[in-house]
């Protein structure tokens, strides 16, 4: 396997990732982050984001086992404690918790059909809704663990590591790319994976000679989940709340509702239905009609929570119309993208499909930058 030089713009999750699979491959790796350790810019940080295998869709069922072992390699390679298995409670229609049951079933995998008495007794603070599903492998990562857990890996390993850097171009020159960036010197290589998150379209939109041919349209929201306070809310279990039965197919229900425990106390959110925003712009004031509902969902559904004190964040998320991630190479560049929703739980699965690419090996078909 040649070695190449690779410049990783982006050190979020997935730059982070992709820097620590690529080290791992003997790579050259130089990862370029705009902004400071730690930062809150973005979609990577903060103390907790779901794991889960259970996904009625068999193509994303099968990755998740595949990110599994990643997590736990990244956590024996750093000595961080990165991912929680505390189990998961899927709950609402019964269609849809039998869809996910007979997905982790064919994989292999436990899991345990529930009805609400059951789930009231087992987590006195959660309600169910019609039918319920409890899968133990499952729980919470620390975003902010990962992010640092990849660039200590990828470091360990050889990567070099910058904050700080803040790329204005991005072009292919004959068969490699040069990297410009703000104040400093360019850099030449082999290769470059752009993850930049919600940045993603302003930094390829360079026309026909840009540094690829086409980019799925991508949409940038700003989303507002919440923590609420509670007794010993890291014994939580994870929980997503399907629509169709009691809960409304229509509101900010549309999609559900997702939720976990931190040491922030139990986060709860609606999935996806914040407004359009340009994240150079942003206003993170939080919207009280949003932060009311979902007061009044906890009310009704997480009685082991204080609903009348939620703790209100803002977060980015960059999204494909149908949700599917952006893991595509086109000549030198390989982009990684789209990554926002449920994407967190793969990023070490991600990053190693970037590498993969990086080195001339195909990726997934649904995830290419030239789908319908």
């Amino acid at each position: 396997m040649s070695v190449r030089r690779v410049v990783v713009v982006g050190g979020g999750a997935m730059g982070s990732a992709a820097a620590w699979r690529l080290a791992a491959r003997g790579d050259e790796v130089t990862l370029l982050e705009r902004f400071w350790p730690g930062h809150d810019r973005g979609s990577s940080y903060g103390t907790s984001r779901i794991f889960r295998l259970a996904y009625a869709d068999p193509f994303y069922a099968d990755l998740t086992v595949r990110a599994l072992p990643l997590w736990q390699q990244l956590e024996e390679a750093t000595g961080r404690r990165i991912l929680t298995l505390t189990g998961a409670v899927d709950h609402g229609p019964a269609a849809v918790i039998e869809a996910l049951h007979e997905g982790l079933t064919r994989l292999g995998r436990p899991a345990e059909r529930l009805v609400p008495e059951q789930v009231a007794e087992r987590w006195p603070g959660l309600r169910a809704d019609t039918s319920a599903l409890y899968h133990p492998e499952a729980g919470r990562l620390h975003a902010d663990e990962s992010v640092a857990g990849f660039q200590q890996a990828a470091r360990d390993l050889g990567a070099d590591i910058r904050h700080g850097a803040r790329v204005s171009e991005l072009s292919v020159q004959g068969e490699g790319v040069r990297v410009r960036i703000e104040g400093q010197d360019d850099i030449r290589a082999d290769a470059a994976i752009v993850a930049v998150g919600s940045w993603t379209a302003s930094l390829l939109a360079n026309g026909p000679d840009g540094p690829v041919r086409s980019l799925p349209a991508l949409r940038v929201t700003q989303e507002q989940p919440a923590h609420f306070p509670a007794v010993d809310p890291l014994s939580w279990p994870s929980f997503i709340h399907h629509p169709g039965a009691a809960l409304p197919a229509v509101g900010p229900t549309v999609d559900g509702v997702y939720g976990l425990g931190s040491i922030d106390g139990v986060k709860a959110g609606f999935h996806g239905i914040g407004p359009v925003v340009d994240p150079e712009r942003r206003d993170r004031t939080p919207d009280p009609e949003t932060l009311r509902a979902l007061a009044a969902y906890a009310e009704r559904w997480l009685p082991g929570v204080q609903h009348t004190a939620p703790e209100p964040l803002t977060c980015l998320y960059t999204t494909t119309k149908q949700h599917d991630f952006i893991a595509d190479r086109q000549g030198p560049v390989t982009v990684l993208g789209g990554c926002s929703g449920h994407a967190f739980k793969f990023a070490p699965l991600l990053g190693e499909l970037a590498a993969a690419l990086t080195h001339g090996q195909p990726g997934p078909d649904r995830f290419t930058l030239d789908r319908p």
